[in-house]
């Protein structure tokens, strides 16, 4: 016996049809929540070890990475002729930290990461890492950096990932303080 009563409502092949119906809602959970990390939990419990790891190792990642890096570096049009001092926001394990030193710039990075930032520290990245929540600010001293870039997280302020998390007053911080954390040029 299948264990279905015969009064069963449904027409032979439904629930294969359910089924799939399932299945497909599964998969397509599984890669809307892949292509979109945010949308899964804070960061720093996002970027666990296993996580921090694999997106240190993929090539794509590395490769978008180098290429955001460059072209954000370009955008920040900076002298040619000299370093310039660079704050990374959400640097992770220093994949675009490394464009910056290609770039012959010096860099300090930021990220709420620890996963990510030990992964910085072991592959010996060239520079400074700091652990800090971007959403609570920027912990530097007014006009220290010449210039700033940001691949791929600003994003994540936009989530209430805890009662006290308001998006619009953390991205506020954010902006209020990187301001003033830029060197002046005006």
């Amino acid at each position: 016996s299948s264990g279905i009563n015969a009064e069963w409502p449904l027409r032979p092949g439904a629930l294969t049809y359910f089924s799939h119906l399932i299945t497909r809602y599964a998969v397509e959970t599984a890669i809307a929540s892949m292509s979109r990390p945010e949308h899964t939990g804070p960061p720093e419990l996002f970027y666990n070890e296993s996580e921090a790891t694999k997106y240190t190792n993929n090539t794509r990642i590395i490769e978008i990475q180098m290429t955001m890096s460059a072209r954000a570096i370009e955008l920040l049009n900076l002298p040619e002729d000299q370093p310039s001092f660079i704050l990374d926001v959400g640097c992770g394990s220093g994949l675009s930290g490394e464009g910056i030193t290609e770039a012959g710039h010096y860099w300090v990075g930021m990220d709420i990461s620890p996963s990510m930032l030990e992964i910085a520290v072991e592959r010996e990245t060239d520079g400074d890492v700091v652990l800090a929540d971007i959403g609570e600010g920027v912990p530097f001293r007014a006009g220290a950096f010449d210039g700033v870039i940001s691949i791929s997280v600003l994003q994540w302020l936009c989530n209430a990932d805890k009662v006290s998390h308001n998006p619009f007053k953390r991205l506020k911080r954010f902006f209020t303080m990187l301001y003033s954390s830029m060197v002046s040029c005006f």
